[in-house]
């Protein structure tokens, strides 16, 4: 059976009734909740759901309308960019269905959001219709409180679908198609959100850092840490555990300790499968190697 996940990012990580709600939702489609997630820095909640192609569309535009009822942005404060209450909805084809499909997915969910929201959508990455939309750290540039200017004022700025005015309390939504991509954070020992933002520039790829790997630096107030938050668009090009390596080797210049990672979401096995032939050491450590995967392979 094709099987579609979608991995909607809403600007609420305070309010669990909230996200409950949202969640219930997604859920009442028929889709299959797989993870949730919530940091009340960061202020958002990722949900990560699967579903076949007929239903997936349907979970996503239910999540995206309790978020518009329930979340205003004109009171909603944290660390990550963002611009709309349901701020990016990704479809990624997991199983049977391909990644133009889903763009196609995404296009009509985002038709769907305008005409019955009022929402506009921008399109991005497999969904794009302007190469400045494709890079989702471009269309949030500005964040919520400039693009409310911007979007009606500039025509490159403007949403691929409705618009061009944001919904006044749920801004725009980001909707597109893409890989799959693992959300990887490292907590760093130190408060000094500098440092973080340095790290992160130093190794992400826009600035000549490793491939296929974004990155920023953040304060956790409520911890007391600064964090390097990535995602690693094509983790066989960067892996988790390189992409922590890297971090260490910035942060031993500041004199900095990673204190903890964390995953956002989903990880897939055959990551965690490199890291643990790279930190194992083992020479005859592989994919066959691991026991879940040759029962697979023998179908018992």
């Amino acid at each position: 059976m094709p099987l579609v996940e979608c991995v909607p990012n809403f600007s609420e990580g305070r309010d669990a009734a909230t996200v409950d709600t949202i969640v219930a939702a997604i859920a009442s489609a028929g889709a299959a909740i797989l993870h949730r997630t919530s940091d009340p820095d960061h202020n958002r909640s990722v949900v990560t759901f699967a579903a076949p192609p007929e239903i997936v569309g349907e979970a996503a535009f239910r999540g995206v309308r309790r978020a518009v009822e329930l979340i205003d942005l004109r009171r909603h404060h944290g660390v990550h960019p963002r611009i709309g209450a349901a701020d990016v909805v990704p479809f990624v084809p997991l199983r049977g269905i391909t990644l133009e499909d889903c763009a196609r997915i995404a296009v009509a969910t985002g038709e769907r959001i305008w005409h019955e929201l009022h929402v506009p959508v921008y399109l991005y990455e497999a969904a794009a219709r302007r190469q400045q939309c494709r890079n989702l750290a471009d269309v949030r540039r500005g964040q919520f409180e400039k693009l409310l200017r911007e979007a009606v004022e500039n025509p490159e700025r403007a949403p691929d679908i409705g618009g061009p005015a944001l919904h006044p309390t749920a801004g725009a939504a980001v909707v597109g198609a893409r890989k799959f991509l693992i959300a990887f954070n490292v907590n760093l020992d130190t408060a000094d959100a500098a440092i973080a933002r340095a790290i992160a520039r130093a190794i992400r790829a826009s600035s000549g850092g490793l491939p296929c790997l974004k990155a920023m630096g953040v304060r956790l107030e409520s911890r007391g840490i600064s964090q390097v938050s990535m995602n690693l668009t094509d983790f066989e090009q960067t892996p988790p555990h390189r992409a922590l390596e890297a971090v260490r080797a910035e942060a031993e210049k500041y004199g900095v300790a990673i204190i903890g990672t964390e995953f956002i979401g989903l990880v897939p096995r055959k990551a965690l499968e490199m890291a643990a032939g790279y930190y194992l050491r083992a020479a005859n450590f592989g994919l066959g190697t691991v026991l879940e995967n040759r029962l697979e392979e023998a179908k018992i």
